[in-house]
């Protein structure tokens, strides 16, 4: 018997804002950019792309270029994006475990 498979697409799992949140959140924890970026392309998908080009302002090709593999979008846009998608980023000092 074949064993049949799909590619996983983690852009079907993202269907609340609280998701898509959680997912962005879980890629910043990683502290790789490019999963930052990776991650913001799959947000990308799962919302829209053409609207979310829309919401940003920014062209749509302009989109898929910066938030592919090997993407490297501006502060400016990132910041864009994440406001369209109706997210906040925030920054919190890191918790140190050794006592002060």
């Amino acid at each position: 018997m074949t064993t049949v498979t799909k590619p996983f697409d983690s852009a079907a799992f993202l269907q609340s804002a609280d998701d898509i949140a959680a997912y962005l959140e879980a890629a910043f924890e990683d502290g790789d950019p490019a999963l930052v970026t990776h991650a913001l392309g799959v947000i990308a998908r799962a919302q829209g792309m053409t609207k979310l080009a829309r919401d940003t302002g920014l062209g749509r090709q302009n989109l898929y270029v910066a938030l592919s593999e090997g993407g490297n979008p501006t502060l400016a846009n990132f910041m864009a994006i994440t406001k369209a998608l109706g997210l906040a980023v925030r920054v919190e000092p890191i918790q140190s475990d050794a006592a002060e």
